[in-house]
């Protein structure tokens, strides 16, 4: 491990808190985190939301939906901004700006004020782009894959643990005399004033290098080769295989949005668990983001040793495909034993499948790796805005022929029939889902790199380790 400032790091060793990237992949992890925590934190609050504001059920899948929507743009301009401005910046103003609609949304009074609040909340997911990119800035190729993708499931945690993190606020807020039915909006107001104090940890304790703040490398004819104008945005634009790595997010981490948003009722009403143990289960596949995604960034890197830049794709390949028919399996499966033997090993692949993809985006264009990294982040999101869609197209038309088909029935049948349909319906929308998650994980076959790309990043990984052994 290199402890000068000005050395990319060559290892993960987490407890060398006094080296630049070690300190920068810990606040990164942490803000991440909050980002994710504060972005989902209403999921745990549906009920009491929707009953507080009468939501309607079309109205709070389109809540659903506008919480990824947002962040498809905001996901697309922080990366170009990134390469700019560099992370330091971006996170603290994303940070801080991000928390007044997770502040404002504990005031809302009406759907629409509400649906407004997620829209712009959604912005905040688009931490994840710079946690990519000030990460893959900190370490070497040898082990960039590996840091990304624990810093981006570490972070990514911050979706799971609302699920129980929030209620637990939302208790301590009821232990001061505050009613049940209103906690949810105290709550939400915390996890804005969290965030807020994030951005002034992650200004005054991180910097946007290795070597310092991109202002001050400018002042010192340091700057990074980084994109410095539009013409090479253009040519990011029109590189083939940041598209591709465009669809393969959408098929891995846009698939894991939807399938968990929608796993709750989907278990519920297909294998008659209660609410809790539905909740307890989804969140136990969220919390394996512990290891999961590492494990992908870490089987990237170790490929890319053996087999170089073409390793690092032929992974990814493998891991997606393994996605796809663990997804397309588990909505056959008729039995909970069986259906969670397999939603086990979807939620293993496809989180490993996210940091797969996040171990070859560093290595596609040196030059524009904030615009790059944003570009394919938003393709998670589309990917999950589109599914979602999906879902709830199948899940109207079924709900609507179920209730048609026993209008007869009392009213309590007639509710269990649409229950009944709508989980039937989902599960063939997972199924389909799941085809293309295999034929997206065929179209990486086609990214391909130079031979000359080949041999700088293995000269460069030469010359890090080299400089990391004289620092020992």
């Amino acid at each position: 491990m290199k402890t000068q400032a000005s050395k990319k790091a060559t290892t993960l060793k987490l407890t060398d808190i006094k080296s630049v990237p070690i300190r920068t992949f810990w606040i990164t992890s942490i803000a991440f985190f909050i980002c994710f925590f504060a972005w989902f934190g209403i999921v745990p609050f549906m009920p009491d939301v929707v009953k507080d504001l009468g939501l309607t059920p079309d109205q709070k899948w389109n809540s659903i939906i506008l919480a990824v929507t947002g962040t498809v743009f905001a996901r697309l301009l922080i990366g170009k901004l990134c390469d700019r401005f560099g992370p330091r910046i971006c996170y603290t103003y994303l940070l801080i700006l991000g928390a007044i609609p997770v502040i404002l949304i504990g005031f809302v009074q009406t759907p629409l004020q509400f649906l407004i609040c997620r829209l712009f909340i959604g912005f905040i997911g688009a931490s994840f782009v710079i946690t990519q990119f000030h990460t893959s800035i900190m370490f070497a190729p040898n082990i960039v894959g590996t840091a990304n993708a624990t810093s981006a499931g570490w972070g990514n945690l911050g979706g799971g643990a609302n699920r129980l993190g929030m209620p637990l606020i939302a208790a301590a807020v009821v232990s001061f005399g505050v009613a049940d039915e209103i906690a949810w909006r105290y709550s939400m107001v915390i996890a804005g004033i969290i965030a807020m104090l994030m951005g002034l940890v992650y200004y005054f304790f991180t910097t946007d290098t290795p070597d310092g703040n991109f202002s001050d490398l400018k002042k010192e004819g340091k700057m990074p080769a980084l994109k410095k104008d539009e013409e090479s945005f253009m040519s990011v634009l029109k590189d083939y295989r940041v598209w591709i790595l465009f669809i393969v997010y959408a098929a891995c981490f846009g698939m894991e949005l939807t399938v968990y948003g929608t796993m709750d009722d989907y278990l519920q009403n297909n294998f008659g668990l209660t609410r809790s143990t539905a909740g307890n289960l989804v969140l136990s596949f969220a919390l394996m983001n512990i290891f999961a995604r590492t494990l992908g960034g870490f089987f990237g890197d170790r490929f890319g040793r053996l087999k170089g830049l073409r390793g690092r794709v032929i992974f990814l390949t493998i891991i997606l495909a393994a996605e796809g028919l663990m997804l397309s399996t588990f909505s056959l499966a008729t039995s909970l034993s069986v259906g969670l033997i397999f939603l086990i090993a979807f939620s293993l692949t496809v989180q490993m499948a996210e940091g797969a993809t996040f171990s070859v985006v560093p290595f596609i264009n040196k030059k524009a790796i904030g615009s790059i990294s944003g570009i394919v982040g938003a393709g998670g999101n589309v990917g999950a805005f589109l599914a979602a869609l999906f879902l709830k197209s199948k899940s109207a038309i079924a709900e609507t022929n179920a209730l048609a088909a026993n209008s007869a029935l009392g009213e309590e049948a007639m509710k269990a029939a649409q229950s009944t349909a709508a989980a039937g319906a989902v599960s063939s929308g997972y199924f389909v889902i799941g085809i293309f998650v295999v034929i997206s994980a065929l179209t990486t076959l086609a990214i391909k790199f130079s031979m000359a790309d080949e041999k700088a990043i293995e000269e460069e990984m030469k010359g890090e380790l080299a400089i990391s052994g004289s620092a020992k």
